[in-house]
């Protein structure tokens, strides 16, 4: 016998039993993003490795750890599979002026790909939703985009997911912050773990989201930089807390978010839950107002977030979320006859609305209305010799109460809908 594949670790099936739900998630997300005026853009999974190191951070994890790159073998191109999503939307911005004629809002969903250990709601491939809106100043967007997920995770069926907010000023103010902050370190050399230490110089910032419990008071303690934010920054800040109070959505100061990526300015958040251990973290993002211009187009500010899907997944799982993908009709059939209408009479209810399916393979009516009632069919639709001679079908109520009874062929859809 051959060996059998199995799927890479990491990558992994989404099966026929949990699509139904996937497809609840996915589909409310692309209401959502719709009720706010944001449109789709459909981007590709391939990049060239650049536009990631230009973007993302040259001294980031994803650019020095998690991409998968590679050389072209045709023509020596340096590739990568995408490991977010913004820096690609960006890219498509300059690429294809899209900003010409005005700001954009848009959205995207698919896969993203990160060689990091697999853990529960952390795979190497995994899915996410991202908005990004370009050329759009104020808080008002940055507020905007954080009231669009909290009426997501509502229509979602989920709580108890906190909102941290911060703001990382620009790009002058954080660059005199990083020499307070890397003297400050230095200072407590001793404690810094192996990876501190490596980042202390090429990026202190992200020291400060480390999770080793023996850094955690020296961390504290260390300069904010909320403390020495210019004017402009500050007002920005104090703008989209005004809104988020107007909206009524809790937040709560988190002045060591920083995001582990280096395009960010002024507002960053996050979305966090208790409920999947270590990986708590649902939706994250921020603005990015030098993005654009990085990577060759004019200035443009812009701001936007990454929902992890598969982390909103298993929230909805834990909070008992449902949805079915069941067909209205499982039409049972036994007789050459039968086996012969059953298909037309399908086509006839497809036509009027109803989610057929026709039992094949024959078998017992005893053994058909076995699998009828598996299926989660609210009705099985039963035809036999006696149907096909008289013209009718016998309804039969699987779901609910109600008798079976006969039905005239020509009248199954007024029944059905009844």
């Amino acid at each position: 016998m051959a060996d059998k594949f199995q799927s890479i670790k990491g990558f992994y099936d989404i099966l026929p039993d949990q699509t139904a739900l996937w497809q609840k998630l996915e589909d409310t997300a692309r209401r959502v993003l719709g009720q706010y005026g944001y449109r789709n853009i459909r981007l590709p999974i391939v990049e060239f490795t650049g536009l990631f190191v230009r973007s993302v951070g040259e001294h980031t994890d994803i650019v020095e750890k998690e991409m998968y790159a590679w050389t072209d073998a045709l023509n020596g191109d340096r590739l990568a599979l995408r490991p977010e999503g913004t820096a690609g939307c960006a890219r498509a911005v300059v690429e294809h002026s899209l900003t010409y004629n005005g700001p954009q809002r848009l959205w995207y969903m698919g896969p993203m790909f990160r060689h990091e250990n697999v853990q529960k709601g952390r795979q190497r491939q995994f899915h996410q939703v991202g908005a990004e809106a370009f050329g759009y100043t104020g808080p008002d967007v940055d507020a905007e985009q954080i009231v669009m997920l909290a009426r997501l995770w509502r229509e979602l069926g989920i709580s108890d997911v906190e909102l941290q907010i911060n703001t990382i000023g620009d790009a002058a103010e954080r660059a005199a912050y990083r020499q307070t902050l890397i003297a400050y370190f230095e200072q407590h050399a001793e404690l810094l773990d192996e990876d501190a230490r490596r980042r202390l110089h090429a990026n202190p910032l992200r020291v400060l989201d480390s999770k080793n419990p023996r850094m955690q008071e020296m961390i504290e303690a260390a300069p904010k930089l909320f403390d020495v934010l210019g004017e402009e920054s500050r007002l920005h800040y104090e703008g989209l807390c005004r809104a988020l109070d107007d909206a009524g959505v809790a937040y709560r100061l988190n002045t060591r978010l920083v995001r582990g990526l280096d395009y960010y300015n002024r507002t960053v958040f996050e979305w966090v839950t208790t409920k999947l251990g270590a990986q708590g973290t649902i939706a994250a993002g921020g603005r990015y107002d030098s993005l654009v211009e990085t990577l060759g187009g004019k200035p443009t500010p812009a701001c936007g977030f990454g929902i992890g899907l598969e982390r909103v997944f298993l929230l909805m799982q834990e909070y008992g979320v449902v949805a079915q993908d069941a067909p209205d009709i499982y039409l049972v059939n036994a007789g050459e006859g039968a086996q012969r209408l059953a298909p037309r009479l399908a086509e006839q209810l497809r036509d009027a609305g109803f989610r057929v399916a026709v039992h094949g393979g024959g078998g017992s009516f005893k053994s058909q209305m076995k699998k009828a009632d598996g299926s989660g069919a609210r009705y099985a639709l039963i035809v036999g010799d006696e149907e096909v001679a008289s013209g009718s079908a016998v309804i039969k109520p699987l779901r609910e109460g109600g008798e079976q009874r006969s039905v005239a062929q020509s009248e199954l859809s007024a029944a059905l809908a009844a």
